[in-house]
């Protein structure tokens, strides 16, 4: 008879209605899903990304939120397997960026990018131009979209474009704004304006000098 299990490692049974689906983690590494009160494994939180639903994972005594932990997990597994998505190069980049003064706004860059490109890949969507699922393209329209055929898909690429473009110009404002925070001594100080010089004003002449008076007659004796 198998001995029964603590209550530790029993987790209790939990099915919000709404709100963000909540997966816990506990001392043994396993994952628990409340809302369906099973063990889950990390492909089954993979399936859960690419189904677009809304979860979040929390430490099972603290609270601590996870879910980027996991995510990480998950993408750790990825590019150890199959196809990688980042080259060695893009990550030696990315990490030089850690405890950099840029690391907070190549952050916002990096997931602003990532948006951009996900509207996209939902434009295509909308207008009928992927095959199957919503989240793939077929080789043939993305080789199209990325040499800018067709009027549709051209004037969608030079959206993009356009957009990148923007979140480029953004990121400069961005460093031109950071740099005179971190450095104010190089900005650029206002010069000075020259007074203008008030002018003499002119004095009326004074006409021809009088003549001295003339000495007094001396008397005769």
């Amino acid at each position: 008879m198998p001995a029964p299990r603590s209550d530790a490692e029993v987790p209790a049974a939990e099915a919000p209605a709404s709100g963000p689906r909540v997966l816990k983690k506990y001392p043994n590494r396993r994952l628990y899903d409340t809302r369906s009160s099973a063990y889950i494994t990390l492909a089954d939180v993979k399936a859960m990304v690419l189904k677009l639903e809304d979860f979040e994972v929390r430490d099972a005594k603290s609270g601590e939120d996870l879910t980027r932990s996991i995510l990480l997990q998950i993408i750790l597994e990825e590019e150890s397997g199959g196809v990688p998505m980042f080259s060695a190069t893009m990550l030696a980049q990315m990490i030089r960026y850690y405890g950099h003064s840029m690391q907070g706004l190549m952050g916002s860059y990096l997931e602003n990018s990532l948006q951009a490109f996900v509207d996209l890949q939902k434009r295509f969507a909308a207008a009928g131009m992927v095959q199957g699922d919503a989240q793939a393209f077929a080789p043939e329209l993305w080789t199209q979209m990325m040499t800018g055929q067709g009027n549709p898909m051209q004037g969608m690429m030079n959206a993009y474009m356009e957009q990148s473009q923007q979140l480029v110009k953004q990121m400069q404002e961005q460093m031109v704004k950071n740099s005179g925070t971190l450095f104010p001594v190089f900005q650029p100080q206002p010069q000075p304006q020259p007074q203008p010089q008030p002018q003499p004003s002119a004095k009326p002449s004074a006409g021809p000098a009088a003549d001295p008076p003339a000495s007094p007659p001396t008397k005769q004796p």
